[in-house]
This record gives C-alpha cells, sequence and structure tokens, in this order.
C-alpha cells in the first residue's frame, strides 16, 4: 500500500511540477515583450527576495508537519495530528507576518541600499503580501502530504499559477502606460493573488474533506493526547532548521559562484567582455537546463518522507526497506534518462531555446554536458534526503551537502582559472557537490537503516536503457536534421523517438513493471494499452 501511495504521489507532484515550470516559463516570455528588460530588472529585484523569504519560512517546516502528522497517524493518533496541523498554522502565520513586515515596510530601504535601484521599491512591496498567504498554505499542504494525499498540493500549486500568470500579465499590460515600475508591480501583484487563490482552493479541500478527518478524529486510540503546543513547534523547528539550513546551501553555491567564476576568469587572462558572457552562458542556459528536471525529481522525495516516517514510526524494517528501494529506483528511472538525453542533445536543445545566439550556445553546450552528470546524481541526492528525513535523521544531509560544498567552491576556484576549462571548471565542480553529497547520504542511509539494494535493478538496468536511449536520440537528431535541416523539427523528433525507446527498454528489461505502472494516477488503462504490445 504504502508502495502505490509513493508511486501515485511521485506521479501527481510530478506532472503538477512539469506545468507549473511551464506557466513560469510561459509567464516570463509575454511578460519580457511586455516591460522589456528594464521592466524585468524591477521585477527581478523582487522576485529573488520574495523566493529567499519562502526558502526560510517554508524550505522545511512543510517536511516536518508531513512527518509528524504521518507518525501520528501510523499509531493511529488522529487527535495528535490535527493538533500538530493547528499548531503549524498559526507558527506559519506568524512567520509569514514577520516575513511580509520586513518586506513591506523595509522595501525603501532594501530597494535603495542593497538592490541600488529605487525603481524596485513599488514590486517588492506589491509581492510582499504573498508572504502571509505562501506559509499558511505550506501548512495545509504539510498536512495532506503527511496523510499520504498528494492531490491537494498539486491541485493548489496549479491555481497558485494559473492565477499568478493570468494576474501578473493582465496588471502589467493594463499598468505599462503608468511607467515599468508600476507595471512591474503589477507583474509582481500576480504572486500575491495566486497565493490567495492557492490557500482558497487548498482550504476549500480540507472542507470538502473535514467530515472523513472528523470520523477518524472520533476514532483515534489517543483520546486527549499530551503534546503541548510548545513541545509541538519546538520538534517542528527541531526537524525544520536543519532542513531549511540544508535548502540554503544549494542557493549560497550559486551566489559563491557569482562572486568566484568571472573573477577567476578575469585572473585566467580572460577579458571582462569575454568573463561576463562565460558567466552568462553558465548561469542563464547551463544552471537554468539542468534545474528543469528537478521538478519531477524533487516529487520523490517528499512522497518519500511520509511513507518512510510512517513506517519507521512503527518499526516495520520491511516496509522501509522496501520504500527505500522503490524510491531510489524511481529516481534513477526518471533522473538518468533526462541527464542522458540533456548530455545527446546538449546543443541542439539549447539551439532550439536560444535560436539567436549560436555561438555562444556552441560554446556553453560542453559545460552543459558535464553538468547533465549531475542531473541523475541530484534525483538520487533528493530521494536519500527525504529517507533521511523520514528517520528522524534531518541535520545528515545538512552536513554532508556542506561538505561537498566545500568541495565545490575550492574546485571552482582553482578549474575556472585554467583557460581551456574555464566555466567547464565550475561545471565539474557542481558534479562533485552532488557526487560527495550523495555518497555520504547513502553511507549514513545504509548505517541506519541496513537497507540492502539490488543494484542491476536501481541501478545498472536505468543506467543501461537511459544510455542506448541517448545514443538512438542522437542518431535520431542527426538523421533528422541531415534529412531536412531544421535544428526544431530534429530535436523534438529525437527528443520523441528517445521517450519512446526508453519506455519500450525499460518496460523489456523489467526495469518497471505493469503493476507498478498500474498503480499510479491512470495507470490501469496505461496498462491496458501495453496488454496489446507487450506481455
Amino acid at each position: 500500500m504504502a508502495n502505490s501511495k509513493i508511486l501515485k504521489g511521485t506521479a501527481i507532484l510530478g506532472i503538477a511540477g512539469i506545468v507549473v515550470k511551464i506557466l513560469g516559463a510561459v509567464f516570463r516570455i509575454p511578460l519580457t515583450a511586455l516591460i522589456g528588460t528594464e521592466g524585468m530588472a524591477y521585477y527581478g529585484y523582487a522576485y529573488p527576495l520574495y523566493s529567499l523569504f519562502l526558502v526560510l519560512a517554508t524550505a522545511g517546516i512543510p517536511v516536518a508537519i508531513s512527518r509528524m502528522v504521518s507518525e501520528k497517524i501510523a499509531v493511529n493518533d488522529y487527535i495528535g495530528a490535527q493538533k500538530v496541523f493547528r499548531v503549524s498554522q498559526w507558527l506559519l502565520f506568524v512567520i509569514g507576518v514577520i516575513s511580509f513586515c520586513i518586506c513591506y515596510f523595509g522595501a525603501e530601504f532594501i530597494a535603495v541600499h542593497i538592490s541600488k535601484d529605487a525603481g524596485a521599491v513599488l514590486p517588492i512591496k506589491a509581492i510582499a503580501p504573498a508572504l502571509i498567504f505562501v506559509p499558511v498554505m505550506s501548512a495545509y499542504r504539510g498536512y495532506f502530504q503527511g496523510r499520504q494525499n498528494m492531490n491537494p498540493t498539486a491541485i493548489s500549486q496549479f491555481m497558485e499559477q494559473i492565477f499568478r500568470v493570468a494576474v501578473g500579465l493582465v496588471l502589467a499590460f493594463v499598468l505599462v502606460d503608468k511607467g515599468l515600475e508600476v507595471a512591474a508591480a503589477g507583474a509582481t501583484f500576480g504572486a500575491t493573488v495566486g497565493s490567495v487563490a492557492g490557500l482558497a482552493v487548498i482550504m476549500l479541500i480540507y472542507g470538502m474533506n473535514k467530515r472523513a478527518i472528523s470520523y477518524h478524529v472520533r476514532k483515534s486510540s489517543r483520546r486527549g493526547t499530551k503534546d503541548k503546543g510548545s513541545a509541538i513547534v519546538k520538534q517542528i523547528l527541531i526537524i525544520a532548521i536543519p532542513i531549511t539550513i540544508g535548502a540554503s546551501i544549494l542557493p549560497l553555491i550559486n551566489f559563491a559562484d557569482s562572486m568566484i567564476v568571472t573573477r577567476r576568469l578575469l585572473d585566467g587572462g580572460f577579458t571582462a567582455v569575454e568573463a561576463r558572457n562565460l558567466w552568462g552562458q553558465l548561469s542563464a542556459y547551463c544552471n537554468t537546463m539542468v534545474g528543469l528536471p528537478q521538478v519531477v525529481t524533487q516529487a520523490v522525495a517528499i512522497a518519500m518522507v511520509p511513507a518512510v516516517a510512517a513506517a519507521y514510526k512503527l518499526k516495520n524494517r520491511k516496509e522501509i526497506h522496501e520504500n527505500i528501494n522503490l524510491g531510489m529506483r524511481i529516481s534513477m528511472i526518471i533522473g538518468m534518462p533526462c541527464a542522458a538525453g540533456m548530455f545527446a542533445l546538449s546543443e541542439p536543445i539549447l539551439l532550439l531555446l536560444f535560436p539567436r545566439e549560436p555561438a555562444s550556445v556552441a560554446s556553453a553546450a560542453p559545460a552543459l554536458m558535464i553538468m547533465c552528470i549531475s542531473v541523475a546524481l541530484m534525483a538520487l541526492l533528493q530521494t536519500s534526503n527525504g529517507i533521511l528525513q523520514g528517520i528522524n535523521r534531518q541535520e545528515v544531509p545538512m552536513k554532508n551537502l556542506a561538505i561537498g560544498a566545500v568541495v565545490k567552491i575550492a574546485l571552482t576556484y582553482i578549474l575556472v582559472a585554467v583557460p581551456s576549462l574555464n566555466i567547464k571548471g565550475a561545471a565539474i565542480g557542481s558534479v562533485f557537490v552532488y557526487a560527495i553529497a550523495l555518497i555520504l547520504n547513502m553511507r549514513d542511509v545504509k548505517r541506519y537503516t541496513g537497507v540492502k539494494t539490488d543494484m542491476m535493478l536501481t541501478y545498472i538496468k536505468p543506467t543501461v536503457a537511459s544510455v542506448l536511449m541517448g545514443i538512438c536520440a542522437f542518431a535520431s537528431y542527426k538523421l533528422l536534421f541531415g534529412a531536412m535541416g531544421r535544428n526544431s523539427i530534429a530535436t523534438f523528433g529525437a527528443v520523441i523517438i528517445g521517450v519512446i525507446v526508453y519506455a519500450v527498454l525499460i518496460l523489456v528489461t523489467k526495469t518497471i513493471t505493469k503493476e507498478e505502472i498500474g498503480r499510479m494516477p491512470k495507470g490501469e488503462k496505461l496498462v491496458r494499452i501495453l496488454d496489446k504490445f507487450i506481455k
């Protein structure tokens, strides 16, 4: 049953993540056309600040809620689960209000003294109210995830993004005549409206489930749970703080790159213009592309935490081991083909996305090929993080990632200054940070759970299928491009052929079984279709 919930949860959150990411990309294209690069600069001051506050407020606490609710429900303590939810709502509301006050009332100080641009004041103020609603929404998401129900999270994410995009674009269009700062503020206010919409939807879903929730509370085996509110807050923070610190490490690594790479390129003999262009290729092309698959792979980690936590609470070693092996296998099945496909088609994909900059694309492609290795490593790392968080070892991933980060910074500093490597040195460093953190994580998963892994099923089969898929995708691209001479058609065709080849290979090799597919949303229909072709 737990395996089924992990598969369904991963599928639901993965699909929602892809849709949200696509909507976000679609949003930026017309917005840029409306307000230009200057307007996007004002928008760009507000949104990273908003994202930073959200990481601090919501990176760890929903995971803590999810785990604690799952542990309570595992022992039939629905009263305790509800108390965790209620306390976390108030905690996140207070955090949200504090974040809002800092952002809204400190907007002028932030704009003038930190962003160094007074035009950022209105966009920052417009997005600030979202910092109240999103944390409260994350309490609901953590609660439902703890019940191993990922639908409310997915639906609220979708509605939040729909309203953010629609309202942001409409307001930017209506307000553009009043000035670019005002139009950018309209665009950022879309995030506020989206947060209200997302919260309203998930509260509605909670209301629709209230009867079932109340029934379980009445039947709870532990009436009058003794957990005090202060004890619950303390437990939430004990779990959340290491996770939040860990979640902050990667943004800090990117920030360190922004300070190191250009400087070391200059030390390596590049001109200021060349260094700036190379940094732009790394940050705009490579980092963006590598970040896309993480939307799906992160879904595995989110689904893993409550499943592992419940089994761990009940000391069910068999279920813990089954969940761990399934989670790592799903991560490989998702992450490895993404890595292989992007490796094989790195330059065609970049050229498809940035057709007006062929020279920059050709220069960035080798660095992207190196960074593609980190896609598979990151998928496994995220899942191993979820496993360790589920067994009450949330401080371990933070420490392991910090060790990897130190090595990454040192490698980047040394390698980027080598002219023949340049930004490829930073890409190599990125691979090492994930590889080191993953090796340490897996050592600790083995230490604390004693899990034994089927290496052939979990790692070798997905790797072989992915490599063969990558070869087929590359060959297909060459054939299609040679026949038609158009990169876009050849790239899309190669991707479609690669997907079909990979799907056939993982089914034929039984890397994933039809029974497992049947446990996914709408999986029964897909299995009936597959039965016509694969027996």
